[in-house]
């Protein structure tokens, strides 16, 4: 029976980057689910709403559909019927999503879809709260981390390679505050399970990330 894998790390460690490769190194379907809190944050950010204001969150929640499309591996989210895309990467959008992630309304509105996402196995779950939330009895768990330093670095060139704009000391202050408030948020907090395997990543490629993972997956 195939297996759900999560990888849960803060903003910059590499998580989409190696869940990418590590699915499709086993054929297995990714999934984002930093995506989907974008894409409530995007709506937020278009429609104006405060990210303070949990009623008009919890409303907004009611009335947006939040789909996945698994589309050669990948799911894709879509928002209202819209594929959201490179309009959910800014910054802007991940300082907002780690923002309404913080409210119960929020959290329940996306956890029901990740877990249907998980339902028959074969998934790289990759988030904040993967293993200790959505998928507690997931058959294998990692938490990928990496160097401020680092993270910030890879962040900058991410942004740039995509044609955004990218100042250094704008992303690192919006890193600081967003690892602020994904560990120290009431709900699903930022934090390593007891049962997950740590690995650092700063000094390490993609490629060798992902063959630590394998490793362990296809022995253990």
């Amino acid at each position: 029976m195939k297996k759900i894998i999560t990888i849960d790390g803060p903003a910059g460690a590499g998580k989409s980057t190696v869940s990418k490769a590590l699915a499709g190194k086993l054929g297995y379907i990714y999934l984002d689910t930093g995506a989907l809190y974008r894409a409530l944050a995007y709506k937020v950010l278009k429609d104006k709403i405060s990210v303070d204001d949990q009623s008009a969150l919890a409303n907004m929640c009611l009335r947006t559909t939040v789909t996945l499309k698994n589309i050669n591996g990948l799911m894709k989210v879509y928002l209202d019927g819209e594929d959201v895309g490179e309009k959910i990467r800014t910054e802007e959008v991940g300082l907002a999503a780690s923002q309404i992630s913080t409210y119960a309304a929020v959290r329940e509105c996306l956890l029901q879809l990740q877990r249907e996402a998980g339902a028959r196995g074969g998934l790289v779950a990759e988030g904040r709260d993967m293993g200790s939330v959505v998928f507690p009895q997931a058959d294998y768990k990692f938490y990928l981390d990496a160097r401020m330093e680092e993270r910030i670095k890879r962040r900058h060139t991410e942004l740039l390679e995509k044609g955004n704009p990218a100042e250094y000391q704008s992303i690192q202050k919006d890193m600081l505050t967003r690892d602020e408030q994904d560990k120290q948020r009431q709900l699903s907090p930022l934090k390593v399970s007891a049962d997950a395997i740590v690995i650092d990543s700063t000094n390490l490629s993609v490629p060798e990330v992902v063959g630590k993972i394998l490793d362990y997956v296809l022995t253990k």
